[in-house]
């Protein structure tokens, strides 16, 4: 079954939404204090819109990045804290609660569904059903009704790197993409969800480029692709 909600709006599908079927790629990584979406707290959100030029290409346009405090009652594992580094009360990061700041991300995520005449957005990240779980975890904690996001489907960029360059470590998969990454900085939310995003619109365009979109006369591109 396939879910989708109606779009309220009277904007046209854009090119982007055309391209993932009324989807939006909205791309995202979750720093949390565990494997665990029950249970472990989300420390770090960080989000990326893309948008599409007028030959067809993404290319990353606007990032979001939110710090949480665990949520009362969360389980904090040690080794995950000291794997990602950070301190979920150090008072140097400012963080907020994690309703106050999926709230404020959806609002966003919302308003960039309607500016492009989608029907919802879709969830894109490196190992994408462990940010979706934590996302829906959290959706449903914060009792939020309008979530943008689609309820199970996401786009994984471990597989589309697999198909792409042979690679399914983020930052293997982008320097086989001539994407520079510093170990140094990942494992926060904002530089991973950059890095993810700059690797999804590489692997969308080159596909571009051998003419694997748009598709034309049942043929898909200049390949003979039989589209099945």
């Amino acid at each position: 079954m396939d879910a989708t909600v109606n779009s309220k709006s009277t904007v046209a599908p854009s090119p982007l939404a055309q391209r993932f079927r009324g989807f939006l790629p909205v791309v995202l990584d979750i720093e949390t204090a565990g494997f665990n979406a029950d249970t472990d707290a989300v420390l770090q959100i960080g989000a990326v819109l893309v948008n599409m030029d007028d030959q067809g290409y993404l290319q990353p346009y606007s990032s979001l990045f939110y710090e949480t405090m665990p949520y009362e009652g969360s389980n904090l594992e040690l080794a995950a804290l000291e794997f990602n580094g950070i301190d979920p009360y150090s008072p140097a990061r400012k963080a907020v609660d994690e309703c106050s700041a999926i709230k404020d991300l959806y609002r966003h995520v919302r308003r960039a569904v309607k500016a492009e005449g989608c029907t919802r957005a879709i969830l894109v990240g490196h190992n994408a059903n462990f940010d979706h779980s934590f996302l829906m975890r959290a959706s449903e904690r914060c009792d939020i009704k309008r979530n943008p996001f689609h309820p199970f489907s996401t786009f994984d960029t471990v597989s589309l790197s697999a198909l792409a360059f042979g690679q399914t470590v983020l930052a293997r998969a982008c320097e086989a993409a001539s994407i520079e990454f510093d170990s140094q900085c990942a494992h926060a939310a904002d530089y991973d969800a950059a890095r993810t995003a700059e690797l999804f619109c590489e692997i969308i365009n080159r596909w571009h480029e051998l003419g694997g979109w748009p598709q034309v006369g049942g043929i898909r591109g200049t390949h003979g692709l039989n589209p099945g």
